[in-house]
């Protein structure tokens, strides 16, 4: 008894506590705010000139370039950034303060000086360490930040979570660039240094950038963003800007250094080549599946969640699902979607990383709770591993093998292709806003199937069952040779206890 009066004392004053913070730190208030919306395509910059006779002869299409490879993926984002001549709007889950991160605000910056309305969306999780220099740039003319689901608390910010977890716990995974309301860049990659390939540490990801029908709807959900209850001002949350020369002095620096000099030489820009008339863009039928902001206060419906309505334009899937997801944790009701499509004799190939690649323990835990169901069913398994044997080894079109996977896309029966930022995960499913391109491309679903019918065996853990039902892992090595792994492949006895224990913890609708 009088443990339980401990307890239910200690979680009086812990309750106390979370209101006198929530009243010490409130919420701005928002809702009197009068909302924005996109400026108008700008047909006449130079962006909109380069596309103005492709997108008259494609009425209700979109053109589609793939950027699978990172430092194009950063290349085309400078690229448009400069050009533009109107506006830039940006929304991203993870913005890094370091040689990439600093470019692309650079290229931000430069442009609100030029007279272009920047409008940039941050999910506060992903800003460690900027808010000074994200408050110096906000105070700046023509240049805008909004920050998704804030802590009122700046240090240590992460105490927000304690006085408002489940708001907190909401977070915008969306990652979308268009400039001039002509170009859009959507896809899975945040901003910093290991998504665009910088450093011996890197993911494997894919973007796209588009011009064309489906731009306008983009900018349509940024606007909903922008304008959403769970998106605040940042001057309302992060006080006292810093001197702008500051920020223009280590820009110089860095564009010194042998590391800036080295990328900015060596980058090809797919988005440049586009606009010089160099690479032509894939004219097609392009669908933007995207989360209602809604989400963000937890008070979305069903028909508001993208996975509802990407299963909608989906359909059925009558011979291939080819599957790359970063972070998949199926759940019980995926691993019965998947179970029953492989039942049917459907083929189904999932890629995800392999323990000794993922960046996430807790994720490859719930992952590895649903694995044996699914070998069961047919359903055929890809664990990519560390780089190392095979490095020389391309995954077209997601990029080079041996780094850590973070794309999340799929091809459907050879006809279409998601490109975003949505994982197969509880989180993706019921917790974060997230956004993707279902593009009509046959040529682009080829390629991802191609992949897993040639590079991804050779690049990737295969775990199979034996006829005893007992788990392995088959490796393909040079010269046709394998190895058989009779436990998890580069697992220590640690995380194997910390994976069994995590699978009986109820925190699965967390990850």
């Amino acid at each position: 008894m009088r443990i339980l009066k401990w307890l239910a004392l200690a979680a009086l004053v812990a309750g106390a506590a979370i209101l006198v913070l929530r009243l010490v730190f409130p919420l701005p208030d928002v809702s009197g705010r009068p909302p924005e919306a996109a400026l108008a395509p700008d047909t006449q910059g130079r962006i909109g000139r380069a596309f103005a006779n492709p997108i008259a002869a494609h009425p209700g299409q979109t053109g589609i370039v793939a950027l699978g490879n990172g430092h194009d993926a950063l290349a085309s984002r400078l690229t448009l950034a400069d050009l533009a001549e109107t506006s830039i709007d940006a929304q991203y889950y993870i913005w890094h303060d370091d040689t990439s991160g600093l470019l692309l605000l650079d290229a931000l910056h430069r442009a609100a000086q030029r007279g272009v309305r920047v409008r940039l969306l941050l999910d506060d999780n992903g800003i460690p360490g900027l808010d000074q220099l994200l408050a110096t740039l906000n105070a700046q003319e023509n240049f805008q930040v909004r920050l998704f689901n804030p802590s009122t608390i700046r240090r240590p910010k992460y105490l927000g979570y304690a006085i408002d977890f489940f708001r907190m716990n909401r977070r915008m995974h969306n990652k979308s660039m268009i400039v001039d309301g002509i170009a859009a860049i959507i896809g899975g990659r945040n901003i910093g240094d290991e998504y665009f390939q910088i450093g011996n540490a890197f993911y494997l990801d894919m973007d796209a950038v588009a011009v064309g029908e489906v731009v306008p709807e983009t900018s349509a959900v940024f606007d909903a963003y922008w304008n959403a209850a769970s998106v605040f001002e940042l001057e309302r949350v992060i006080k006292g800007a810093g001197d702008i020369a500051e920020f223009e002095t280590r820009i110089a620096e860095l564009r010194q250094t042998s590391e800036a000099r080295e990328l900015l030489d060596v980058m090809e820009s797919s988005a440049r080549a586009a606009i010089e008339g160099k690479v032509a863009h894939e004219w097609t039928q392009v669908q933007l599946v995207a989360d209602d902001p809604a989400k963000g206060q937890g008070v979305a419906t069903q028909d508001q969640l993208m996975i509802s309505r990407l299963a909608q334009i989906l359909g059925g899937i009558d011979a291939r699902l080819d599957l790359v997801s970063a972070y998949f944790v199926p759940g019980r009701k995926g691993t019965e979607i998947f179970s029953n499509l492989a039942r049917k004799s459907i083929e189904v190939n999932i890629l995800t990383n392999a323990l000794n690649t993922t960046d996430v323990l807790l994720v490859h835990a719930g992952y590895t709770k649903y694995r044996r169901d699914l070998l069961e069913a047919g359903v055929k398994l890809y664990e990519l591993k560390l780089r190392g044997d095979h490095s020389e080894k391309q995954i077209f079109p997601l990029g080079i093998s041996g780094a850590s996977l973070h794309a999340k896309t799929f091809a459907v029966d050879h006809r279409r292709i998601f490109i975003g930022s949505f994982n197969f995960d509880p989180r993706s499913v019921d917790l974060n806003c997230e956004m993707g391109f279902l593009i009509d491309s046959p040529r682009m679903a080829a390629q991802i199937s191609g992949a897993f019918d040639n590079a991804i065996p050779l690049v990737s853990y295969q775990p199979t069952l034996t006829p005893e039902a007992k788990m392995v892992w088959i490796e393909k090595l040079p010269q046709g040779r394998t190895e058989i792994y009779q436990e998890e492949p580069a697992a220590t006895w640690f995380q194997q206890i910390a994976i069994a224990a995590i699978g009986i913890l109820p925190v699965e609708w967390l990850l």
